[in-house]
């Protein structure tokens, strides 16, 4: 996979690694740029963007064990546990031994995690106003980006 705008191998090499070519930094920018804008959002609700990803995750299935959070957020146990205990400090959800294997833990939202869902429930639309993308290049985005973590995720389990 040539992960890389400019794919002409008759492109010099100099050419090829010009920052404004490299499809890696414009999609580390969209992300970057795309957090900082939840920030206005998410920080009256006093949660960070990644907790409000936990937290989309929880509000979809609630009582899940931590290996399925990471796996639906691509994140290692090691980044989402701390992003947890900050989490259940604050009151927003519970880890509690699983049932049939006391080894696993299980994250449950707690009542105020619960009612923050009604309170987060204007940020997506809030968000899709402000970023002024069409609904029809939206459409054609994602299936492009679901393509992409697909081939990505086959290059890092090589």
């Amino acid at each position: 996979m040539y992960f890389c705008i400019v794919n002409d191998i008759n492109k010099t090499m100099d050419e090829q690694l010009k920052l404004d070519n490299q499809l890696c930094f414009r999609l580390y920018t969209a992300a970057r740029l795309t957090m900082g804008a939840y920030h206005p959002y998410l920080e009256p609700l006093g949660i960070t963007y990644p907790q409000y990803l936990v937290l989309l995750v929880l509000w979809e299935k609630d009582k899940q064990p931590v290996c399925d959070l990471c796996k639906r957020l691509f994140l290692e146990t090691n980044t989402v546990t701390p992003l947890l205990q900050r989490m259940e400090k604050a009151g927003l959800l519970t880890r509690t031994r699983g049932k049939e294997d006391t080894r696993q833990r299980i994250v449950s939202l707690t009542a105020k995690g619960r009612a923050m869902q009604e309170q987060a429930a204007s940020i997506h639309e809030s968000m899709h106003k402000e970023v002024a993308l069409k609904l029809s290049e939206e459409k054609k985005m994602v299936p492009l980006l679901d393509k992409l973590i697909e081939e990505l995720q086959k290059l890092n389990k090589k």
